[in-house]
């Protein structure tokens, strides 16, 4: 049969590449007929660099041109991060394969190598995320929260430069670089509760491309599967994109799925959590219910306000 060309679409940024070499190195070693080629696509939320995420609008900034690339077959699959990934995936496409978490955690870098309870009052601290910048006022009040955008290193020079006392970002991307060396501290989930999806990757394909399907199965994690599907179907139930502050985050302790969640108002003045377990085989479920629960303790109200504004 010879060898079968593969095509993966990824953004150009250091991380997604990383990210999409992973793929392409694993597809290689699992297959000797086949030769993987990286196919780099601009999105819009790389396009847009001056504007916070939340103004943007609309959910699927970092996907939606790579989805539409899958769809015309000028890649055969894709790799996102997965916190990226709207709730919903559109008809045709499938995420195919979770390949094993990396930590899901945030982490602070400060100018002084300062723990958060550390940093003086009136420090600034970069994030791009809602979820972040709610959680961290909710936390400390006395921290002026400055918007933060662009790649890896750009956060990073910002801190550098003086512009910032700390910045948060995940740690995934951080040990993918082999950055961890930079990091302050890692945030407990009591100060900040990680985004549905945050530290997996996403391997994105056609529904009815058995071929890609069968050579990806193998990279699939199914406890990071199981854990992220409850992350997610959390999400979904709240119609949460990028642009509302919500968190999720699941575990699997003594054969338990545990998740907790996080909705905030984006000034920190109301942050409502709660957690819920049950069954690993109903990760799913599970996620939708403790949704259901918060959205009856207060979410709704703060979600149908959010979106008033949008």
């Amino acid at each position: 049969m010879g060898t079968r060309h593969i095509k993966i679409g990824t953004r150009g940024s250091q991380l997604a590449l990383w990210q999409a070499n992973w793929v392409k190195s694993a597809l290689e070693s699992s297959s000797q007929d086949i030769s993987v080629e990286l196919v780099i696509i601009k999105t819009k939320g790389d396009k847009i660099l001056d504007v916070p995420l939340a103004k943007i609008g609309g959910k699927g900034l970092f996907v939606k041109e790579i989805e539409e690339a899958l769809f015309d077959g000028r890649v055969d699959l894709a790799v996102h991060s997965m916190k990226d990934m709207p709730a919903e995936i559109p008809d045709g496409l499938c995420i195919a394969a979770i390949p094993k978490r990396e930590n899901p955690k945030d982490v602070l870098i400060s100018r002084n190598n300062l723990k958060f309870h550390e940093l003086p009052a009136g420090s600034t601290v970069g994030t791009g995320s809602l979820r972040r910048s709610a959680q961290l006022r909710y936390k400390r009040t006395d921290l002026l929260i400055s918007p933060l955008r662009g790649n890896l290193d750009t956060r990073l020079k910002k801190l550098q430069t003086g512009l910032m006392d700390a910045v948060i970002l995940a740690a995934a991307g951080l040990i993918r670089l082999r950055l961890e060396d930079r990091i302050t501290e890692y945030l407990n989930e009591e100060i900040m509760l990680p985004a549905a999806g945050q530290g997996a990757l996403c391997i994105e394909t056609r529904e009815n491309d058995s071929y890609i399907a069968s050579l990806i199965a193998g990279l699939d994690d199914p406890e990071t599967r199981i854990t992220v599907t409850g992350e997610r179907a959390f999400l979904n139930r709240l119609e949460g994109g990028c642009q509302i502050p919500v968190a999720a985050h699941g575990k699997i302790e003594e054969n338990l799925f545990v998740l907790s969640g996080l909705v905030a108002e984006p000034d920190g003045t109301a942050v409502i959590r709660d957690r819920l377990s049950g069954p690993v085989t109903e990760s799913e479920s599970i996620g939708i219910k403790l949704a259901e629960t918060m959205l009856s303790r207060g979410a709704k109200q703060i979600l149908e306000k959010l979106t008033a504004k949008l």
